[in-house]
């Protein structure tokens, strides 16, 4: 599935030229210095982590935050040595959702059709890319925010985190969250959430399915990175093929989901690595995955 959306990460280098004195030299390095990216990727041992990087703004999902998190996400997204997403935040703030001022008049229909387009497929592609995407939450998490969390495959948070969909107090309707956050909670759950604003606590969200485990503040690094570690255990194309079946069949009534479930259950064993996970738990040895689409040989 080679998507390439965008190329490269946000980077700069600064270029000091004819400084006579370090005063001179100091203000020109001020002056030039480039901005904070607004996404930062790593990468290391098959785990990316990709952090929300604009606490001054509450991690506003702007335009631009929103076309930074698209790129880190697509960014060699095939490539075998990327098995799972962990998608975190600095500062106290998760993500506070859209950027108000720029759902402001003054920026028109077209500008606000691109903003809310950018969202949905940044939301899609968590969804779709082949490997799982995990959102890591320390703090508050509203509106497009409380959408990110809802649309990650598994979400992690701590005990004090909170989730909102306030925009019907600032004359909003979260519409678009709804989409992810009425398919992870019960109706009325995101009902009572989507016309109130009111918050839930990190308890209650785990309670209604939005997030997957409450952990305490001190804990959340090692619990979401034992997740990611474990995921990195596993056959890639085996989970691959998994969460693509499970979106697909969710989308279905019962009988058809079985249908595409079961057609599925029999291509993965005519994979290599299921033949390999079976024969390994019948020789009583830990599986060598090859980590290849490869087919089974008769």
């Amino acid at each position: 599935m080679a998507r390439a959306l965008l190329r490269g990460a946000v980077g700069a280098s600064l270029r000091l030229s004819g400084t006579s004195t370090p005063l001179a030299a100091a203000t020109r390095f001020c002056s030039r210095a480039e901005p904070e990216p607004l996404t930062v990727r790593r990468q290391s041992h098959g785990i990316r982590r990709i952090i929300l990087n604009n606490p001054k703004k509450r991690n506003a999902l702007s335009l631009s935050m929103l076309e930074s998190l698209r790129e880190n996400i697509m960014a060699d997204v095939d490539s075998d040595d990327l098995r799972v997403v962990i998608i975190s935040a600095r500062g106290p703030v998760f993500s506070s959702g859209h950027d108000l001022k720029e759902l402001t008049s003054a920026q028109g229909r077209e500008y606000h059709t691109k903003v809310f387009h950018t969202c949905a497929e940044v939301m899609t592609l968590i969804q779709d890319i082949p490997v799982p995407v995990i959102a890591m939450v320390n703090g508050v998490a509203t509106a497009a925010g409380c959408q990110l969390v809802a649309s990650c495959d598994v979400a992690v948070a701590t005990e004090t985190s909170t989730f909102a969909t306030p925009g019907v107090n600032v004359g909003l309707f979260c519409s678009t969250p709804a989409v992810a956050i009425g398919r992870a909670v019960p109706r009325k759950v995101a009902m009572e959430m989507l016309i109130t604003g009111t918050p839930i606590s990190a308890h209650n969200a785990l309670l209604h399915g939005l997030i997957s485990r409450v952990v305490p503040e001190e804990r959340l690094e090692e619990e979401t990175l034992a997740i990611a570690r474990r995921v990195c255990r596993a056959s890639r194309p085996v989970v691959a093929l998994g969460k693509a079946t499970f979106q697909r069949q969710m989308a279905q009534g019962r009988d058809a989901a079985y249908a595409t479930a079961s057609k599925v259950m029999v291509d993965n064993l005519a994979l290599r690595d299921g033949q390999e996970g079976i024969r390994a738990f019948i020789e009583k040895r830990q599986p060598v995955w090859s980590n290849t689409a490869e087919k089974a040989h008769d």
